[in-house]
């Protein structure tokens, strides 16, 4: 599903280049759950990016679904991105002026499904995710782990095959982090390929492969 070859991404300013990632080459099977893992600066948020369609590498190849994406216009990488990969990260980033139903149903408004079928998609994720007691309620009115569920809820309210997930624990306790795995677990039961970043040896270890990252390169890959 995801094949990325000898991707290469810098920063450039006028004094000087950052090599945020050397060389990386990796696949992604349909269904897989994976975990990145590495030290703060190592390249895993850039590598998701990357993968996400939310930035474009200096140099290298990206096959999304069979298909070179690393070369798209912004534009096409939106619309590849919506229906196919959903976000979720480590701050939320719900918005604070919708309630809970808003926030799930923005990214069904996006893609220009039809109000029933909304209607239809956001109640049944809600109802998944034992949310839809809190659907009039605001952000600030839900605790840490309730906004983190929201987020998930939004992220695969379009059905998307692909999930990425940067550091979606490190803002939760110990138990609001491990509903929010289960959470994870029970989408990758159901086929959908998950990418995490973590810290978290215990949250990597629920993955079916762990790929470590060190200064920009891939140092280690261990299937679990």
């Amino acid at each position: 599903m995801i094949q990325l070859q000898n991707i290469k991404k810098v920063f450039r300013t006028e004094e000087i280049d950052t090599w945020a990632l050397r060389e990386v080459s990796l696949e992604v099977k349909d269904g897989e759950f994976v975990a990145i893992m590495g030290p703060s600066g190592c390249g895993k948020t850039t590598l998701l990016n990357i993968m996400g369609l939310l930035d474009t590498p200096t140099e290298g190849t990206y096959m999304l679904n069979g298909k070179e994406v690393s070369r798209l216009t912004e534009r096409e990488r939106t619309n590849i991105r919506k229906g196919t990969l959903g976000f979720v990260f480590q701050s939320f980033n719900l918005i604070d002026d919708l309630s809970v139903y808003e926030n799930v149903e923005l990214p069904l408004l996006y893609m220009g499904v039809p109000a029933k079928e909304r209607r239809k998609r956001v109640t049944d994720i809600l109802d998944r995710m034992a949310m839809s007691h809190r659907r009039g309620h605001y952000p600030c009115q839900l605790s840490g782990g309730q906004q983190q569920r929201i987020a998930v809820a939004r992220a695969v309210v379009t059905n998307p095959k692909i999930i990425l997930a940067d550091e979606p624990t490190g803002n939760l306790d110990s138990k609001n982090s491990r509903e929010v795995m289960d959470l994870l677990c029970q989408l990758h039961e159901q086929g959908t390929t998950i990418v995490m970043v973590t810290h978290s040896q215990h949250n990597a270890s629920y993955a079916d492969r762990i790929i470590n990252l060190y200064d920009g390169q891939i140092v280690e890959q261990a299937e679990l």
